[in-house]
Parts: C-alpha cells; sequence; structure tokens
C-alpha cells in the first residue's frame, strides 16, 4: 500500500547537520560520565555501538567538544558560577552538560560565532533537557558570553540597531 504524497505545504523536519550531532553526542556523553564516571573511552564507545545516527555526526568537533570539555570540566564550571541562580549541584545533569559543552566552545572556539554556540545550545536543551531549561542555559550562556567575548557581541548588538 503506498503513501498518499505529502501537500507542498507540508511541514518537513530539517535533517540536523553533523556539527548539531556532534554537539548532541557530547552533551550525551558528559551526561552519561556525570551520572555513571565511566571512562571516556567506554563512553564515546557506547556512544558509536547505541546510535546508528553516530556515523553522521562531525566526528572531529565530537571528539574535540567531548574530551577537552570532560578535561577542563573544573575551569568550565569555575567559569560558569558566577552566572548561575543556584548552586551547581542544583542543575540538572542535562542542562549541566549543556553548559559545559556550550562553554568550552565559546571560551576555546572562537571561530564559531557566540550565537551559534548559544542557539545550538538551547536546541539541544530543548531536546534533552526539562521545560523550561532552554531558557535557563540561554541566561547563563548570554552572560558567559559577555564575560569572554564581549567585543564580538557588541559588535552584534551594534549592528542590530
Amino acid at each position: 500500500m503506498s503513501q498518499a504524497p505529502q501537500s507542498p505545504d507540508a511541514k518537513k523536519t530539517p535533517q540536523k547537520s553533523s556539527r548539531r550531532r556532534a554537539r548532541e553526542f557530547a552533551v550525551q556523553g558528559l551526561y552519561q560520565w556525570q551520572l555513571t564516571g565511566d571512562g571516556v573511552a567506554s563512553i564515546e564507545r557506547f556512544l558509536r555501538d547505541s546510535s546508528t545516527s553516530f556515523v553522521r555526526a562531525d566526528e572531529a568537533l565530537f571528539r574535540d567538544l567531548f574530551y577537552n570539555a570532560l578535561r577542563e570540566a573544573a575551569s568550565l564550571k569555575d567559569a560558569l558560577a558566577p552566572h548561575l541562580d543556584r548552586e551547581e549541584i542544583d542543575v540538572s545533569p542535562v542542562e549541566r552538560a549543556v553548559l559545559l559543552v556550550a562553554a568550552y566552545e565559546l571560551i576555546h572556539k572562537p571561530e564559531t560565532p557566540y550565537a551559534v554556540v548559544i542557539n545550538e545550545a538551547i536546541e539541544i536543551a530543548k531536546t534533552f533537557g526539562g521545560t523550561d531549561g532552554h531558557r535557563f542555559v540561554n541566561g547563563v550562556l548570554d552572560k558567559l558570553a559577555l564575560d569572554v567575548r564581549a567585543a564580538e557581541v557588541a559588535e552584534s548588538r551594534n549592528k542590530r540597531r
């Protein structure tokens, strides 16, 4: 039995980019690390083996974000702490993982526009986090961007005027 053709007005779900997939897998890896304490190689192997879409992720970006956000977790948490409206322990593990990945990218990947980093983090928080988790992530990352990319943020705001 064949399906009826979709109307041209039917909304299509856009395909995720390889970079979005890489960020999602990095967040999933950090989430797993927080909950299990497993080693990074074990977590990466699990992610590769448990999802057929892993092959469509930007592997270099995934490895950069995942391994380096883990390695720098303490300094990233220190950078995020002044912008949290609650104790870090009270931030959900999903939001914490999203914030760590995005903070690493904001601080160490200046070639990626700050607005892209924040937007990707918001979308990932919407996908994996709680109801309003994306709003919390947005607020924290907006403040962090002002600290670590002040000139870029100011230039972007001036263009919008």
